[in-house]
């Protein structure tokens, strides 16, 4: 898998674990908010392989140019192999209940920016397969946190919840166009995202989540779970009794 990878938010852990991986022969554009401090990530790609390393400002909540971003990226390199979407807040969740600003700000990131951006490339990628049904592969971070809603978390949980909706009947209106849609479920992950909180049972690092990404892309799979012992728990857990559902932790 060589050619083109745009990270959308070039400073995600998960999203520079999947790029490393995919580094070796290709071109890697991290899309960022203050690009020009990612040396530090730049110089880890190209020792991963990459054949050279483009740094594009990016700022996901400004929806306005989000368009303007993508086609610079695209005049600049020709065409995207791969877009991984790796921009996202947790927030806290006690300031959200009393803070409707910050609620917002989360709901925003985490959904409403996503779906303009995704909307954007689906566009761009199904123009730019033609008739070769060669368009490229989107790669969407959801969470488990939006496969049931729960009480210690619901403001991010709800735009998880949207967006995973969102991916999955996109997933759905790309079928046949070459464009391939993987959305990937992860658990707790053990990252500054979460930096001192407890971990969950069936946690997982960035490391970990990236390596299933990139099996999942290679095998042509639509969804994945991470770890994937979580799919048989969460089918189980959506029919717990509310009562007992709102208690359960984060």
């Amino acid at each position: 898998m060589t050619g083109t990878v745009l990270v959308l938010g070039g400073r995600s852990e998960i999203g520079l674990e999947v790029a490393r991986r995919l580094a070796p022969g290709s071109t890697v554009v991290l899309a960022a908010r203050r690009s020009a401090d990612l040396d530090d990530e730049e110089r880890e790609l190209r020792a991963a392989g990459a054949a050279a390393v483009d740094r594009v400002e990016f700022d996901a909540d400004d929806v306005a140019r989000h368009r303007e971003v993508l086609d610079g990226v695209l005049a600049r390199h020709g065409r995207l192999d791969t877009v991984v979407v790796a921009f996202g807040i947790l927030g806290e969740q006690a300031r959200a209940e009393r803070d409707v600003a910050h609620a917002l700000a989360i709901v925003h990131t985490d959904y409403v920016a996503h779906v303009s951006v995704l909307t954007h490339l689906a566009q761009l990628l199904r123009e730019q397969a033609g008739g070769t049904g060669r368009g490229g592969d989107l790669v969407v971070f959801s969470s488990v946190a939006g496969a049931r809603v729960r009480r210690a978390n619901y403001v991010y949980g709800s735009a998880k919840a949207g967006l995973d909706g969102f991916a999955s009947g996109l997933a759905d209106a790309l079928h046949g166009s070459g464009v391939r849609l993987l959305l990937v479920r992860p658990g707790f992950v053990i990252g500054r995202m979460t930096a001192g909180m407890s971990p969950a049972p069936l946690s997982s690092t960035p490391a970990q989540v990236a390596a299933a990404t990139v099996a999942a892309l290679r095998a042509g799979r639509g969804e994945v779970w991470v770890p994937a012992a979580l799919q048989p728990v969460f089918a189980g857990l959506r029919h717990l009794p509310r009562a007992l559902w709102r208690r359960m932790p984060r």
